[in-house]
């Protein structure tokens, strides 16, 4: 049917020329992924060193944003008080947006944490405006440190942070330190162990990288430090966006702070465990990259930073359009196939398959070599390895669609992920409060991963044995993301049954 349809000599033109843009630009963005290994590799020696020239420690304010966190919040307050750093310098503000029973379990913590000394104080938002944004910047507003660090809810803020991290402001240009995340539920499942990978890289290499070459990187949310004099000047925190983080990074570099990326610090932290949780984070995450390069890649090309910075900036904010890329060549690539069957497989081995592997290349020396420098390089690696792969093919729909969403006027909804305090992997999530959302999505995620099905039937059939990898790879990917929502939904009604008899 496709065969005779791709019969006509102009539409298969068309078609394989489409095709072959699309492989071209994910060719291009993996380039870029080794371009950031090798960065990586050369900057080695430019690891950034202590420069202190404070006389005593400064007033910090640690803020805590929370909304509907009941199984974490006790967690990240205790943690917080723990802080190792001088009380009479240390001030603790819980940025409280909740609506259900947290609200209640972070006034009774705050008022125990008081009476052993703790400075802290709980401002509490009914109406939720700007969403985490909003809350940031209401509570610098009675802020009365001049660094501002923050932790979101899913995290244990280390003890040693502050002391270990404000040595790095000596030079006055500094706006911003981060620390590294580090994974407090890694080895839960395949899904933790597929998000562990993924990160380790983000912040192992990129950040490393783009940091130790002088070009943009941005602070994550959580887990970093801000010279609060730093975020007044790039036009303090603003809800336009749904990656506030992002938005103000690049608004605080442009108008020349420097950042510091601090791989030897770590912040521990929750995975999303359930599927729905991840799909809504990464919606956010890649809605928002988009607003803010919508938003902010005008002033960076127009501003005096070298344009080896507006080059990596440019990637940096687009990286997301891999996956409507990805998607659209999903649909083009096995009627390409049949287009190229007429004239033997001689032409995909000299073209296709070089891109196709230099895209899958980039993705295994970017993630590997993130494992190695963490001294984690083992057997488990080279397992979860495939997890990893499958899950970013298959939420290519789900982030395509914020891909989308990004253009459109308008922030959206700040949907939380879900948390559950899940440290190890004896915990559980079934029978908790709190859960995402469910998504038709999955029902065209499953469509395409029968679709490829098919395509690997008929590709064996048909003797089409260079194509059959690439093939399978989009169907487990589709399949493995679809079908996870029915298996943990199963898994949540098994439960409830046996704790009902």
């Amino acid at each position: 049917m496709i065969a005779t349809f791709l019969h006509f000599p102009t539409l298969e033109r068309a078609w394989l020329g489409a095709y072959y843009v699309v492989l071209l630009l994910l060719a291009v963005y993996g380039i870029h992924r080794l371009v950031i290994v090798a960065l990586y590799q050369f900057g080695r020696s430019s690891a950034p060193r202590e420069l202190n020239t404070m006389k005593e420690w400064p007033r910090v304010t640690v803020q805590l944003p929370l909304f509907n966190e009941l199984y974490v919040a006790e967690r990240l307050l205790e943690a917080a008080a723990a802080i190792d750093y001088p009380a009479e310098r240390l001030e603790i503000q819980v940025l409280d947006d909740s609506t259900d029973r947290t609200y209640e379990i972070v006034a009774r913590k705050i008022a125990e944490l008081r009476r052993r000394g703790v400075a802290i104080v709980h401002l509490h938002r009914t109406d939720r405006q700007g969403f985490k944004a909003g809350a940031l910047a209401a509570g610098l507003g009675s802020a009365l440190g001049e660094f501002i660090c923050v932790f979101d809810a899913d995290f244990l803020p280390p003890r040693d942070l502050l002391k270990r991290s404000l040595p790095h402001f000596g030079a006055p240009e500094v706006g911003m330190v981060q620390a590294r995340w580090t994974h407090l539920n890694r080895d839960y499942s395949l899904l933790s162990r597929a998000q562990a990978l993924q990160l380790d890289a983000h912040f192992v290499i990129e950040h490393a990288a783009r940091n130790r070459s002088g070009r943009f990187f941005n602070f994550n949310g959580t887990a970093g430090i801000w010279r609060r004099e730093t975020i007044e000047d790039a036009g303090n925190w603003q809800h336009d966006t749904l990656t506030e983080d992002l938005d103000l990074s690049y608004r605080a570099q442009v108008r020349g702070w420097r950042f510091v990326y601090l791989n030897h610090v770590e912040a521990p932290a929750e995975l999303p465990v359930q599927i729905s949780g991840l799909r809504s984070q990464r919606h956010r995450w890649t809605k928002g990259a988009v607003q803010t390069a919508r938003k902010m890649l005008g002033s960076v090309w127009h501003s005096p930073v070298p344009l080896r910075a507006k080059i990596e900036a440019t990637f940096h904010l687009t990286a997301n359009f891999n996956y409507p890329l990805n998607l659209i060549l999903s649909v083009l690539i096995f009627p390409a196939m049949l287009i190229r069957m007429k004239t033997g497989f001689e032409g995909f081995l000299v073209i296709d398959l070089p891109v196709f592997l230099c895209g899958t290349l980039s993705v295994y020396a970017y993630y590997l070599l993130a494992q190695r420098e963490l001294g984690r390089l083992n057997s488990d690696v080279f397992k979860s390895l495939p997890g990893l792969i499958l899950m970013d093919t298959g939420l290519a729909v789900n982030n395509t669609k914020a891909v989308l969403e990004g253009f459109k006027r308008g922030t959206g909804e700040f949907v939380r992920t879900p948390k559950f305090s899940l440290a190890r992997t004896a915990d559980d999530w079934i029978g908790k409060a709190y859960r995402g959302g469910d998504s038709w999505i999955c029902g065209i995620e499953l469509a395409i991963g029968l679709y490829f099905s098919v395509t690997v039937v008929v590709a064996i059939q048909l003797g089409m044995w260079p194509a059959l990898p690439f093939l399978v790879l989009y169907q487990a990917g589709y399949l493995y993301i679809g079908l996870l929502p029915f298996i943990q939904g199963r898994r949540k009604t098994n439960a409830a049954v046996i704790a009902s008899s």
